[in-house]
């Protein structure tokens, strides 16, 4: 794989061969930091998607009918091709994406974890018996949905590529993918990578795009038999439409605002580390970050000065340089991150540290947090997707309770205390798909992910993700004597 800085070319995937869309179309992507040019990707519309899924569609039999150790040794080596790339991969992402290259370089091995994992499922996936009478034997399979589509977000491509094409293929599923116009180069890669190993031709088809070219059509496309998205509320629910129009399976992760609440007997130095992760990691361009802190009053002045001096200490530059952090993915994120900066100080004054855009080349937004912030303001309410902290101070279990669940998402939640009766009352009573304790990002692959309320449903990652991409179907005999 090249990893030279000039920027390259970069086609379609459909049915194993690499081509160019069918208008002769193609976009730039452009490096965040530098606001120069990575590549000229094929520009994928209607009539690409309509190709891919076709392609998704003939090779879906053959497939669905492959011994599942046999698409579990396939992923495997899928898995170890990444792997073996892992470098010029992680360098691509950094460059596409902008975060940090120690994060593109975990990301990359994450998304190899993922076929790796589900390589091992492949095998074991398996329906029920039910005890009825006597007369009556009665059982359950697991058979695939057939062609499914995953739209991938712009945040985390490598990492949610794994993510959600790992099960699906496991399955017996075939799969089409659009990734975000922002972040589309790794997802090429990968999917030629898929073709070097031997998954067969159609299995596995990409198409970069933008959304309502590509995106649209894919979901809405009467072929395709399972939609997985992850981004924003407002597309998840033109997604969740259109894909219903066909009665289409789908599975939509989307925002969050999640709590991460701080209790005095915590321990300070690991709950600040929790919180730079949550807040910070990739420029805060993350649906499950911790961008509500609920900070107990008795130690909320300790525990923003120890913040604040860590924040102090942050580098933040071109993700190849391996900086804390990197600049946000593109210009119309920035605006809309800076725009919020400005809601902020309407709403709360002015940060207690960072709060604005560097003045150089490329969409670089200081990590910043806001403090006196209450529940109802718009920096506490909505998601800003960026390095946005709001800090709001509670007294009471029943406060800290409230204010968590004080908002449309239901993505994670995360709390801090050595009382572990305090910890699993909060993981009972928060409406949250995954709840941490004592950490932020817990978990792992094994680990099922998704949320409640607005920030969608179903699940994917661990096991879950099977039922995701599988449908079950019951079989009764009557075996009484005739």
């Amino acid at each position: 794989m090249e990893t030279e800085t000039e920027s390259r070319t970069y086609d379609l995937l459909i049915d194993g061969e690499l081509v160019p869309a069918a208008a002769g179309e193609r976009f730039q992507t452009l490096n965040p930091a530098t606001e120069e040019a990575v590549g000229a990707v094929a520009r994928a519309r209607e009539a690409d998607v309509d190709r891919a899924v076709t392609a998704a569609n003939d090779a879906f039999d053959d497939w669905s009918s492959t011994p599942p150790q046999e698409r579990g040794r396939l992923l495997d080596d899928l898995a170890e091709a990444i792997r073996a790339q892992q470098e010029s991969l992680a360098l691509l992402e950094t460059r596409d994406n902008g975060k940090p290259l120690s994060h593109a370089r975990a990301d990359v091995e994450t998304c190899a974890r993922y076929f790796e994992y589900y390589a091992g499922v492949a095998d074991k996936v398996h329906g029920d018996s039910i005890p009825l009478t006597d007369d009556y034997v009665d059982y359950t399979v697991r058979e695939p949905l057939g062609v499914t589509a995953q739209i991938i977000p712009w945040n985390l491509p490598t990492n949610i590529f794994g993510r959600s094409v790992a099960p699906a293929l496991a399955t017996g599923n075939t799969a089409v993918v659009k990734p975000a116009e922002q972040t589309p180069l790794t997802a090429v890669e990968i999917g030629r990578l898929a073709t070097e190993v031997g998954i067969p031709d159609g299995v596995l088809n990409v198409v970069p795009g933008f959304g309502a070219e590509a995106g649209a059509p894919l979901s809405a496309h009467p072929d395709v038999d399972g939609v997985s998205f992850t981004g924003s509320v407002p597309t998840g629910i033109e997604v969740g439409k259109s894909a219903l129009e066909n009665v289409t399976n789908v599975h939509l992760e989307l925002g969050g605002k999640s709590p991460n609440v701080v209790w005095p007997d915590a321990d300070i130095d690991s709950a600040v580390d929790s919180t730079m992760t949550g807040i910070f990691a990739n420029a805060g361009q993350v649906c499950s970050a911790g961008s509500r802190l609920l900070v107990h009053e008795d130690v909320k002045d300790e525990f923003l000065d120890v913040l604040t001096d860590r924040i102090e200490e942050m580098t933040l530059d071109n993700g190849e340089t391996d900086p804390d952090m990197g600049p946000l993915v593109s210009e119309e994120h920035f605006e809309k991150v800076t725009n919020y900066l400005e809601i902020g100080r309407a709403e709360a004054g002015e940060p207690l540290v960072g709060g604005d855009a560097l003045d150089r080349d490329g969409y670089f937004v200081e990590p910043t947090v806001f403090t006196g912030v209450d529940n109802d303001m718009r920096i506490a309410q909505e998601e800003i997707f960026g390095p946005v902290l709001s800090v709001i101070e509670f007294s009471t279990e029943a406060e800290a309770i409230e204010l968590a669940n004080d908002v449309d998402y239901g993505l994670v939640a995360g709390i801090h205390t050595q009382n572990m009766g305090r910890a699993h009352r909060f993981a009972r009573d928060v409406r949250a798909g995954q709840v941490y304790i004592n950490e932020w990002f817990a978990g792992g692959e094994e680990t099922p992910f998704g949320g409640f309320k607005e920030s969608g449903f179903g699940r994917e990652k661990g096991l879950a993700a099977v039922d995701a991409y599988t449908q079950v179907k019951n079989v009764c005999a009557d075996i009484s004597p005739k």
